[in-house]
């Protein structure tokens, strides 16, 4: 609701001054000529999303992505304590972290979103510290390949759109890092919320 208000003011704020300042007729042409970008750029994402979407669901069925689960299990075990012995919460989280890596947000969320429900049934209303460590390691996500963003470069006429790929692992990798290692920390020294018979309910 903030960020509708937040854009809404903006667009607002910009058609205003362009109409105050005279230039009514290109603020038309710009609306018009971003129309048609977006529609072009979504149709360009739209493919190479479909591609490696498939390539997720190949991964699925082939068993590869069980085999992956399988893999990432000891380490997000490590990060996700409370939930190491829940399988259906440790593989809706190893399949988020698995869509993470191919760059693929828009199948990364639903699976996220998955496991942070399953988190919520142990503590309702609050968010635990495995509940925080899931979004922070979904917001800073290690990128294999940036397929968004390198969908992105094409649609704007990059030849090379994947020559980012060693900027994209160092920034993902440190900013995994430090968003873990803040998490963790937070999560020693933040006091706890009383729950239950703590809290006198």
């Amino acid at each position: 609701m903030a960020m509708s208000v937040i854009w809404t003011g903006m667009v607002v704020l910009a058609v205003g001054y362009g109409l105050l300042a005279g230039n009514g007729a290109a603020v038309a042409a710009a609306a018009v000529e971003g129309a048609a970008a977006a529609v072009e750029l979504c149709l360009t994402m739209a493919g190479i999303m479909c591609l490696w979407m498939g390539v997720m669901e190949v991964m699925k069925r082939s068993g590869l992505a069980e085999k992956l689960s399988r893999l990432l299990r000891p380490l997000l075990g490590r990060l996700y304590p409370d939930f190491k012995h829940d399988r259906e919460t440790m593989d809706a989280i190893s399949a988020n972290v698995s869509a993470n890596l191919l760059g693929l947000g828009n199948a990364a969320t639903p699976l996220g979103i998955q496991a942070a429900r399953r988190m919520a049934i142990k503590t309702p209303g609050l968010a635990s510290d495995s509940l925080c460590m899931l979004v922070v390691c979904n917001t800073a996500s290690i990128q294999l390949i940036p397929t968004t963003v390198a969908a992105l470069r094409q649609a704007a006429g990059c030849a090379t759109p994947f020559d980012i790929l060693p900027a994209v692992w160092l920034a993902s990798g440190v900013s995994v890092v430090v968003g873990v290692v803040a998490a963790k920390l937070f999560a020693r020294f933040w006091p706890k919320p009383p729950r239950g018979k703590e809290a006198g309910l």
